[in-house]
């Protein structure tokens, strides 16, 4: 099994900064994509960054130029610096993580982080 743990939600105000961290543990051999995902009251979970393994990063347009996904590899950890914010970006934000078990099997598993809570807000 796979665990991640996200940290480093609060309660900002309107033009702030948070960064979120979510390291991942468990049976690993290897991650494919990391990112972060976010869902609002009453609306659907949207993507918000992923970065892939090789570096390739993809942003949604409302968060572009404000917040930068990163990952640190030998911590199995990944990043979301939030800059910027707005009271639009208040979200419960999920981890994401593509994870390959074990070396003999093709089989990649997504694993979910349990959210934190991001609320902007003055």
């Amino acid at each position: 099994q796979v665990q991640l743990v996200e940290s480093g939600g609060g309660l900002v105000q309107p033009g702030g900064s948070l960064r979120l961290s979510c390291a991942a543990s468990g049976r690993i051999f290897s991650i494919n994509d990391m990112g972060w995902y976010r869902q609002a009251s009453g609306k659907e979970r949207e993507l918000v960054a992923m970065l892939t393994s090789t570096g390739v990063t993809n942003y949604a347009d409302s968060v572009r130029g404000r917040f930068t996904i990163s990952r640190d590899n030998a911590r199995n950890t990944v990043y979301l610096q939030m800059n910027s914010l707005k009271p639009e970006d208040t979200a419960v934000y999920f981890c994401n993580s593509v994870v390959k078990t074990t070396p003999v099997s093709p089989i990649k598993y997504t694993y979910w982080g349990q959210g934190t809570q991001v609320t902007v807000s003055s």
